[in-house]
């Protein structure tokens, strides 16, 4: 096998997803870029093969993008590889590298660490080296910020594979305008956007190869309406494709110009991730969000009442001063707007983010281990977070996966005028912690069966319960026979409807759908 000198390397969360970073440093390497490679692995896999498949290309430099969900994977690999091959030149980027960096055990197994965008500094780094034989002189390198529209675009760098089984990330802005401190795009100093004609154009190429789904990583799409329009209008003239567009988008901004656009999409086209993070108007002072609350709560109403977009609202639990009870008041404001998933998560503390100001002022003391998530606050003690952490699991088991429609709507009925959504889910949760040793890997039978449990023990009668499960359980594994533990206890079967789906990538979505 023929050596190739620079090796770009990844381990990714999962199959599906692709590494985009280091496509655009593949795309920037101008005549390197025949000399060079993309491997991409994920966390499951072996690092000793992953050497072993390093080794084989006889590289002189090697690339590795370190983000939080891979850090610890990543820095076996470096272990190993600086052990068995210490003449390889070996770099680090990406955003848990960049910051805080003279910390971690990864400098003592590289060479270098280039903080920042490398799109041009990577392709700097290997000219020198690989041309002139130079070496920077120190071994952390601050990346100088590229220029955005001199920036070679990477979508030509999908491969078929790719575009047929994984997710196609693109971008048409970079940067963020707002300050949340719990967020690494705080540190932004602009937001910049790319030539939006040749970003344009490089989606309909991609079109043209086939891909369907596209996820927007910007992270505030519709800050410039001008901007906005212009992609929805491109992808409105091409939905006889049957196109998925996944979005992240501020609360608190839906102009008209985009409000009449959205409602143009069909169902199953479009989803809005809608960061709210907190309704506590104290706790996002705190954290330096700004949210106008009246605004946000119209927006969803629009969404809901005369769009088919899939909503997708962010929670996070453990911020500086939110208790469980100002927690659970957020909650059920959010749940009342209307959006289709709630994202409860757990804060976590990415390295160089501002939100370590307040670690004195409200005792914020979190893991050392990835992902590095709070695990006591001044107003949050640990087994209330422990607790939360389970209920954010089960929300997402029974009510975001869409597999217990029938079951959720059963929740929101029974509330009285008074009543608490989530404390009514979060006394479910502690049902379902007493039952469940583990809350990985749970089966839908074994969640169907805890769900029927629970309706009895409500004081809903047998058969009441049973038809409320039969249906959800029916309706996710697309079977006509009751459960295994329902058959000893009825005799009469209940017709079910045969539900299917459009299509794998929003089945999820569709779940939601009436």
């Amino acid at each position: 096998m023929s050596p190739t000198p620079i090796l770009l390397c990844t381990l990714n969360s999962t199959f599906q997803h692709s590494a985009f970073g280091l496509r655009y440093l593949l795309a920037n390497l101008g005549p390197l870029q025949s000399q060079a490679k993309l491997l991409e692995w994920t966390i499951k896999e072996n690092p000793r093969t992953i050497v072993e498949k390093i080794l084989q290309l006889n590289p002189r430099i090697v690339g590795f993008s370190i983000y939080i969900w891979n850090t610890d994977e990543t820095l076996e690999v470096l272990m190993i590889l600086k052990k068995v091959a210490p003449q390889i030149v070996v770099v680090l980027g990406g955003p848990e590298i960049s910051y805080e960096t003279e910390t971690q055990a990864h400098l003592k197994w590289c060479d270098y660490v280039i903080k920042g965008e490398a799109d041009f500094s990577f392709r700097q780094f290997c000219e020198k080296l690989l041309l002139e034989d130079e070496r920077p002189p120190g071994q952390i390198i601050a990346a100088e910020l590229p220029e955005i529209k001199k920036i070679a675009l990477p979508y030509d760098l999908y491969s078929d594979e790719d575009i047929k089984n994984r997710v196609i990330y693109v971008e048409a802005s970079r940067g963020c305008p707002y300050k949340c401190e719990y967020c690494l795009s705080s540190l932004d100093k602009s937001v910049r956007n790319f030539d939006i004609d040749h970003f344009l154009l490089a989606m309909k190429k991609l079109m043209d190869r086939g891909a369907r789904t596209f996820k927007f990583v910007d992270r505030t799409f519709n800050l410039s309406p001008t901007t906005s329009t212009r992609i929805l209008k491109f992808f409105l003239e091409h939905l006889e494709l049957g196109l998925f567009l996944h979005f992240e988008l501020v609360p608190d901004r839906l102009p008209l110009e985009i409000r009449d656009l959205i409602k143009q999409f069909p169902a199953g086209s479009l989803q809005f991730e809608v960061g709210i993070q907190t309704l506590n108007p104290q706790v996002a002072q705190n954290v330096s969000r700004k949210n106008d609350l009246a605004k946000v709560a119209e927006n969803f109403t629009y969404l809901r009442e005369h769009t088919h977009v899939h909503t997708h609202a962010d929670l996070i639990v453990g911020l500086p001063g939110e208790s469980l009870e100002s927690f659970a008041m957020g909650f059920d404001q959010l749940a009342a707007m209307g959006p289709d998933e709630i994202q409860v998560g757990i804060l976590k503390r990415l390295k160089g983010t501002p939100i370590a100001r307040h670690e004195k002022t409200y005792a914020l003391v979190y893991s050392d281990v990835t992902p590095y998530q709070i695990l006591t606050t001044s107003t949050m003690d640990y087994l209330t977070l422990q607790k939360m952490n389970r209920f954010a699991k089960f929300w997402d088991l029974y009510a975001n996966s869409g597999e217990f429609k029938n079951l959720m709507t059963w929740f929101k009925a029974s509330l009285s005028v008074g009543d608490s959504y989530f404390w009514k889910f979060f006394s479910f949760s502690e049902f379902l912690s007493l039952r469940f040793s583990e809350i990985h890997s749970i089966s839908l039978m074994n969640l169907a069966e805890k769900a029927w449990l629970y309706l009895q023990e409500q004081g809903v009668s047998q058969l009441e319960a049973s038809e409320i499960i039969e249906k959800d359980f029916c309706y996710g594994t697309k079977r006509r026979d009751k459960p295994n533990f329902m058959k000893s206890a009825l005799q009469a079967s209940i017709p079910l409807h045969d539900l299917t789906r459009k299509n794998s990538l929003t089945a999820r979505q569709q779940k939601h759908l009436n």
